[in-house]
């Protein structure tokens, strides 16, 4: 496989040196880029252009273009699985993502295949194939899951939820079926993963989005015990070189020291923890990703790199920090925005890694 030219976010995640801290954005892919609109404008709709291979690393690509990035992150979209297991996946206008077939009963959850990855989701190993050849080694592509107890709120709710009633109903009522469901979702993400890093994937992501709507006790069980099980089965070497993994729950701040314990390699930080906090809390055990807010990237330049510049001081000398959002970037951005951060994060970092 062709030569990485950049390896500063793999270093950063195994917490080796670096001339700077390295630096990507949550959605780094999307609607905020006029490109973007173009491209999926083209594909018809949203899962069109993650099916589309070609379209898909088009996307993917339009941001490097753009910005001095360390990492390209897979386009695709945390509810493959989902759909692939048959439940039907549509998007609502404004709405977001919706199941023609959410699960209803206990007979629903054990009727759920477990997906092939070379076949029913064959596009998204065509993807990160495609998108590696045209890389050309610039920098590592990341490749990425929703967590299965993620995934299981879609499933269950049959769609996006504010207040996650069916599947705490489910959760509280009859833990059995959902304990059934979530290993299931366990044995699909651990072989979808392993298919995108022989795709050619070189560091994985797991994202909890929904993990910080459960108790302390609720997201031990039903959460982390999962991500743990899937990490225990990952391929964690490919090309010769180590594959990173990193755990991402958002409003998980308080689990970071649990999370640190799965094996890991990095943990993603929501804008709601301290990152200097969060150092304290892991010492050396993991590296940290993260956590600016968003939203400040609504804000003008100079506010931009001051946030830049307090996180970095926050974090501190030494290795081991991926500068990135808390969360996804705000569609509707100014890109040139972006740039400002991009430029500030390896420019204030410097003296950070003497």
């Amino acid at each position: 496989m062709d030569e990485l030219k950049n390896d500063r976010y793999l270093r950063a995640l195994l917490r080796q040196p670096v001339d700077m801290t390295p630096v990507w954005m949550m959605r780094q892919a999307g609607r905020y880029l006029p490109e973007y609109q173009a491209t999926r404008a083209e594909a018809g709709d949203f899962m069109s252009l993650c099916k589309n291979a070609e379209l898909a690393c088009e996307v993917t690509l339009q941001p490097l273009r753009r910005y001095p990035l360390d990492a390209a992150i897979l386009f695709s979209d945390i509810l493959t699985i989902p759909d692939a297991m048959g439940l039907g996946l549509y998007f609502e206008q404004g709405e977001g993502p919706r199941f023609e077939r959410p699960l209803l009963s206990f007979g629903d959850i054990t009727k759920l295949p477990i997906p092939d990855p070379e076949q029913e989701l064959v596009y998204v190993m065509n993807a990160v194939r495609t998108i590696r050849k045209n890389l050309r080694g610039e920098v590592p592509l990341i490749g990425f899951s929703g967590s299965p107890w993620t995934l299981a709120t879609y499933m269950v709710e049959g769609g996006s939820s504010k207040s996650f009633t069916k599947i705490k109903k489910l959760m509280y009522t009859e833990p059995k079926s959902l304990h059934l469901l979530l290993d299931k979702l366990a044995d699909s993400v651990t072989l979808y993963l392993n298919a995108q890093i022989r795709a050619g994937v070189q560091a994985v992501m797991i994202f909890d989005t929904w993990g910080g709507v459960l108790t302390g006790n609720g997201y031990r069980e039903f959460s982390l015990a999962y991500m743990h099980k899937i990490i225990d089965g990952l391929l964690r070497e490919n090309e010769g070189r180590r594959v990173p993994v990193t755990l991402f729950t958002k409003g998980g701040g308080q689990w970071l020291a649990q999370m640190a314990q799965t094996g890991c390699d990095a943990l993603g930080l929501d804008w709601s923890t301290d990152i200097g906090d969060a150092r304290r809390l892991v010492g050396n055990k993991v590296a940290l990703q993260g956590n600016m807010d968003p939203s400040i990237l609504y804000a003008q330049p100079q506010r931009i790199e001051q946030e830049a510049a307090e996180i970095l001081a926050g974090f501190g000398f030494g290795e081991g920090h991926v500068f990135n959002l808390g969360h996804g970037i705000h569609q509707d951005v100014p890109p040139e925005n972006a740039c400002v951060l991009v430029e500030a994060v390896h420019r204030l970092s410097r003296p950070y890694h003497p």
